[in-house]
């Protein structure tokens, strides 16, 4: 808590709570800064702000208020100066690892986390917010900024020194991250998605891009060699450590043997040999590993002192996730939402399968439309039954969406709208050594559907299945 006198060279001794921008979040004491968003101005909110408890304003317009106020320029500038400075700089006492692209943010972010340890490193991104002692829902993959301040200030006061933050395209493209300078920048892998926001793939990777241009001096970027638009990433990276299996990668994947559950890789950094096991499995995940290595060599530890962290590595939740309910075939529950997470989850799937890959997947509604044919094809050109279903529709109609997803591809599937009946589908209908494949919503804890966010959570429906069949 501070005083507005402490914020600012002013006459109010207002003590301040917390900085909000949303009034329905208002509580007694906060402070309501009036920004603008996309679709309202926060202005037409002070009633409301006000009425839940907020005892200042940060505002661009008007004269007469119920409560004391600040009058600013631009509240959505004045939002990153005032956090920063009312949580103590906490930027400043953190390295920053900042990790962007189209697939692997969250695994490699992870990652990192285990590699750093608990008690030094903390995660913002799509699995909320973790510290040493809390663990905490976000509702954005990158939150705004004055949230990110308070999170970074919270691990400060648990003496974390360094904290693997997931940064999106749109939070580059909504300025959430412009007064952040980070010590690492990472790309796992450009493809396109998010193009309702961008519009072109342009656009997409320009706002990707923003990640490198906002390195510290001796700041460095990590880049996947292998990606197709890596030459782009390289030409703006000023220091550079590259991953991938290009022989001139600083360090070169050799070799990827896949099994059930964990993976053996040859790894070629500065002319020897590593030979590792990794928990983790499929190819993808080499190439995330790679990355978070290279992110420990960028902040001094060697690589003797890295290579022994990573059996501490834990598989995230939601991402080639295999459940066991002691069930005589596989379940994997991923995140995977675009053509290019499918196919990379479905390869891996092929390589270790014994019978049948049932997969069960949906596109988002309110998103780009153009990659759900692509999605489509990648399923049902890779699995032997397909099940189309929902995934946060929002505002659209999931036969339309399915039948985008199916258009001009062949393959055998069903359509079940609910997903909940779709899943318990495949489970009744698997056989011995199949995998199922429930793909799109890894763990989320919701359905988006119209405005609403439904309470629901792919694993929680497997897990009750399996509860009822005991019962039987």
């Amino acid at each position: 808590m501070k005083r507005i006198n402490e914020l600012y060279d002013c006459k109010y001794d207002t003590l301040i709570k917390d900085i909000k921008i949303n009034s329905k979040e208002i509580t007694p004491g906060d402070l309501f800064v009036c920004t603008k968003g996309i679709n309202c101005d926060r202005h037409d909110f002070i009633d409301e702000a006000i009425s839940n408890g907020a005892s200042f304003l940060i505002v661009k317009k008007g004269n007469n208020y119920k409560v004391p106020f600040i009058k600013v320029s631009d509240p959505n500038k004045e939002l990153p100066t005032l956090s920063r400075k009312f949580y103590d700089y906490p930027d400043t006492k953190l390295k920053l690892i900042g990790i962007t692209g189209t697939d692997g943010k969250t695994t490699t972010a992870t990652i990192i986390k285990d590699l750093l340890g608990d008690d030094l490193c903390g995660y913002i991104g799509t699995n909320g917010v973790v510290g040493k002692s809390f663990n905490e829902k976000t509702s954005n993959t990158t939150p705004e900024c004055h949230l990110i301040y308070k999170y970074l200030n919270r691990f400060t006061l648990e003496n974390l020194k360094y904290v693997a933050m997931e940064t999106s395209s749109e939070s580059f493209y909504r300025k959430r991250l412009t007064s952040f300078i980070f010590d690492v920048g990472i790309l796992t892998n450009i493809t396109e998605d998010h193009l309702n926001v961008h519009k072109t793939i342009e656009n997409y990777i320009n706002s990707k891009k923003q990640l490198f241009k906002q390195l510290k001096h001796d700041g460095v970027a990590v880049l996947n060699m292998d990606d197709k638009y890596y030459k782009e990433f390289a030409s703006i990276a000023k220091n550079k450590l590259t991953y991938g299996k290009n022989k001139n990668a600083t360090l070169c994947i050799k070799n990827i043997i896949e099994k059930d559950n964990s993976t053996n890789i040859s790894f070629l950094y500065k002319d020897r040999i590593y030979e590792i096991e990794s928990p983790l499995t499929g190819e993808f995940n080499v190439y995330n590993l790679a990355s978070a290595i290279l992110c420990l060599l960028s902040l001094d530890f060697s690589i003797e002192d890295i290579l022994p962290r990573i059996k501490n590595i834990t598989v995230p939740k939601g991402r080639c996730e295999f459940l066991n309910f002691n069930q005589p075939y596989k379940i994997v529950l991923d995140y995977a939402h675009t053509p290019n997470g499918l196919l990379s989850i479905l390869k891996y799937l092929n390589k270790i399968k014994k019978n049948k890959i049932i997969t069960i997947t949906g596109s988002a509604g309110g998103r780009e439309k153009e990659k759900r044919s692509k999605m489509g094809d990648v399923v049902l050109s890779n699995s032997d039954l397909v099940i189309f279903t929902t995934d946060d529709p929002r505002n659209e109609n999931p036969h339309e969406i399915i039948n985008e997803m199916i258009k001009d591809n062949k393959g055998c599937y069903e359509v079940i709208i609910d997903r909940k009946e779709a899943i318990n589908f495949a489970l009744d209908h698997a056989k011995k050594d199949d995998i199922i494949l429930i793909a799109g919503k890894g763990r989320d804890n919701y359905m988006a559907i119209r405005d609403k966010y439904i309470k629901y959570c792919d694993y929680d429906v497997v897990e009750e299945y399996f509860k009822n069949k005991s019962k039987l």
